[in-house]
């Protein structure tokens, strides 16, 4: 089988986490604070805040920012879920913006429009699949007016707009050690920021709201237990010494991706120019003749020993947001095509150029087929698949 995702774990990581483990010392310690040291500096900021998840610093990040009840949030219409459900737990409202066609992330004009005919407390762009959002164009609508914006940078550590990373643009950056992303923690997350107050509270937040700077412990408001714990910051500090020789590798597999798709059927990802894919994902688009028959296809990869599945999630026609918005196909048309053609193949460190011309070639082959009703019976086997990917 040709996986998915296989994290790049080496003898290295696995001694790390086991003399942590052996020294007994596994709640929140010197690993997580080495940890947030050499994460902020290889970031670009002043401070990191580690966490339990990627959920947990979008969701502190909005509180940090005092999101609540009457508020609204600009959010892209194509992301994990959670990118939208940290907004409806604060108590605030979610306003989704449609993406741009050629990058999967927000769309500036769009945010410009949005911007125009509602006053929003916050701004969520997500750097999606790894790619730099144009924060230029986002931050020519956010900033005449104030509005604060906290990246969605899960995919994204590494990325790059000219000289700035990616958790530097906004207020704050919120990333995530998933395992499928380029180094892994298990789970795990950080928030990235430079704002002295911010990482106060962000610190209080995450530890039962207890006084990061108090010589005897205080509580000083209410707060989680969304701590990261020594185990996976040994982890996070032996994967980030590799992240630049993963993200290379990432780059080169994508290079040929490219290539091997390169005047077929499908169109593979754009990077925008003067930036830097990290490649967390590689997610091309089927033909739209194909997208109906997406879920068959992906099936038929399976019985061919290949993982894939769809690009992620048009979260404005998820149950949830569908049933509480009232949103319905044909209000984000760009969002409707991209997430119905979308489909991400293969992508690790693991994976080999021979690989990938088997990827390749099963996936035009199959996309010609216009039969494949031999593998319908199986589709709502691959929805379950999905969802758990």
């Amino acid at each position: 089988m040709i996986r998915l995702a296989v994290p790049s774990i080496d003898e290295d990581d696995l001694t790390a986490v086991r003399q942590t483990l052996a020294s007994g010392q596994l709640v929140q310690g010197r690993r997580v604070a080495a940890f947030e040291e050499a994460i902020a500096e290889y970031v670009g900021t002043e401070y990191a805040v580690a966490l339990n998840s990627c959920t947990s610093a979008l969701l502190l990040a909005l509180m940090a920012l005092d999101v609540g009840p009457g508020d609204r949030v600009g959010v892209t219409t194509y992301s994990w879920p959670a990118t939208a459900n940290v907004i409806a737990l604060c108590g605030a409202e979610p306003v989704f913006i449609e993406i741009a066609s050629e990058t999967f992330n927000i769309d500036p004009a769009a945010l410009e429009e949005t911007l125009n005919r509602t006053t929003l407390k916050a701004i969520i762009p997500v750097h999606t699949f790894g790619a730099m959002a144009d924060m230029q164009g986002v931050f020519a609508a956010a900033e005449s007016r104030g509005v604060p914006v906290v990246e969605d940078a899960a995919c994204a550590l590494g990325a790059r707009q000219g000289p700035k990373s990616a958790g530097t643009f906004g207020i704050m950056g919120c990333f995530s050690f998933h395992p499928r992303k380029a180094i892994t923690t298990g789970e795990g997350g950080v928030i990235t920021t430079d704002d002295d107050a911010l990482v106060r509270r962000l610190r209080m937040l995450r530890n039962h709201g207890q006084d990061p700077d108090a010589l005897v412990p205080d509580f000083i408001m209410p707060g989680f237990n969304m701590r990261l714990t020594e185990a996976q910051a040994a982890l996070g500090l032996t994967q980030l010494n590799k992240v630049e020789r993963i993200i290379e590798k990432r780059r080169r597999l994508a290079a040929h991706y490219n290539e091997l798709l390169g005047g077929g059927r499908l169109s593979p990802p754009r990077e925008l120019k003067g930036t830097r894919h990290v490649y967390q994902s590689y997610v091309a688009l089927l033909p739209r003749e194909a997208a109906a028959r997406r879920a068959s296809i992906i099936v038929a990869l399976a019985k061919r020993g290949i993982e894939a599945t769809i690009g992620t999630y048009h979260m404005p026609l998820t149950t949830y947001f569908r049933e509480h918005g009232g949103f319905r196909t044909g209000d984000f048309p760009v969002t409707d095509d991209t997430a119905a053609r979308a489909i991400s193949l293969p992508m690790s460190e693991s994976l080999t150029p021979e690989q990938q011309v088997r990827v390749v070639s099963a996936l035009e082959e199959l996309v010609k087929t216009d039969d494949l009703s031999d593998q319908e019976d199986n589709a709502s086997r691959l929805g379950q698949q999905c969802e758990r990917a």
